[in-house]
């Protein structure tokens, strides 16, 4: 990369950090308990809106895995999502009333959390449907793989987006609040992935699966990016560009292995398609504050009408990491 290139990517740094900076009058605090977030705590950064049903398994899955506080967005929820969250004693929770879309889909609003509260820390940006699966996630808490990366100088870890969905309609089994959403969104694509570099920030472009398979099989380019780096050694100099498809400085993109080996890697377990979806979807399409004018809900919305099911002979039922590892989805590199 050219000397010109790199001082515009600079330059797009400091400018997001200065928007995150202005937009920091959208978050009114419900609930601050950040005193209590000591050195080498493990944080996790999230927005939501109407999750109040997937909350509580949320927080459990994460603390199982050592996370020691939630710094959680709420975005005019009004489902008790926000009541709930601010009994919590390891929350801490704004709101707002803001336009998610003029955020940049809350890029914004967890830039400048990041930027007040993240630094020096190991942070976990996720939304409130995704589940974070790493090497040895089962006999290893969190902490294992942070102190592993600072031992290995490594800042960043990758994470491939894997959209789960049941066998059947979506709308078969009813989500129950605390469940794991894995007992019914179970299975996966194996498959049908495609993988580019984006030669501007470095990061690799993933798209593909039952998204692309299902929603747009004539323009797959148009699917959602499942490609992710939603966990940090964070400094307050740094940015996320677009939601954690990409962030700034730029080497902290590179959480591949540009000459034939293989870095650790995860897998972001998404569980979007449960029987909650419809609703969501239709909420989403009417507020019209996702990206591309809300092509993607309009997809869905299109997608699932006559057939709300997902499932197809090659899809496969998840057992564990190592079964991810044996398909290429995620990696365990050098770490033993």
């Amino acid at each position: 990369m050219g000397a010109w290139q790199s001082y515009r990517l600079r330059l797009q740094r400091k400018r997001w950090r200065i928007r995150a900076f202005r937009k920091r009058r959208q978050l009114k605090p419900v609930q601050d308990r950040t005193k209590q977030i000591k050195k080498g705590d493990i944080l996790v950064f999230s927005t939501f809106r109407n999750e109040d049903i997937r909350l509580p398994y949320f927080l459990k899955y994460y603390r199982d895995k050592g996370v020691n506080h939630f710094l959680m967005v709420d975005n005019d929820s009004d489902d008790g999502g926000r009541e709930y969250l601010a009994d919590q004693p390891d929350v801490s929770l704004w709101t707002t009333k803001g336009s998610y879309k003029r955020a940049r889909f809350g890029v914004d609003w967890l830039n400048w959390l990041q930027l007040k509260y993240a630094h020096g820390h190991w942070c976990l940006v996720v939304d409130p449907d995704e589940f974070l699966v790493y090497p040895f996630c089962d006999t290893r808490p969190l902490r294992a793989l942070t102190d592993w990366l600072d031992a290995s100088s490594i800042k960043s870890f990758g994470a491939m987006l894997l959209d789960m969905y049941p066998k059947g309609r979506i709308d078969d089994v009813p989500y129950q609040r605390n469940q794991d959403p894995i007992e019914i969104a179970s299975w996966f694509d194996a498959g049908n992935y495609s993988i580019y570099k984006n030669h501007k920030f470095g990061n690799l472009w993933i798209q593909g699966g039952p998204r692309a398979r299902k929603f747009f099989p004539d323009e797959p380019w148009r699917a959602p990016a499942l490609n992710k780096i939603p966990l940090i050694k964070w400094d307050r100099q740094y940015a996320y560009v677009s939601s954690t498809h990409m962030v700034l400085p730029r080497g902290l993109n590179l959480v591949y292995d540009e000459w034939g080996g293989e870095k650790a890697s995860g897998v972001l377990l998404h569980t979007k398609f449960l029987d909650t979806f419809s609703v969501k979807a239709a909420e989403e399409l009417a507020r019209k504050q996702h990206y591309a004018n809300s092509h993607e809900y309009k997809a869905y919305a299109s997608g699932l009408s006559d057939d709300p099911d997902l499932w197809c002979k090659w899809s496969e039922k998840y057992i564990n990491w190592r079964q991810l590892e044996i398909l290429g989805l995620m990696s365990k590199g050098n770490w033993a």
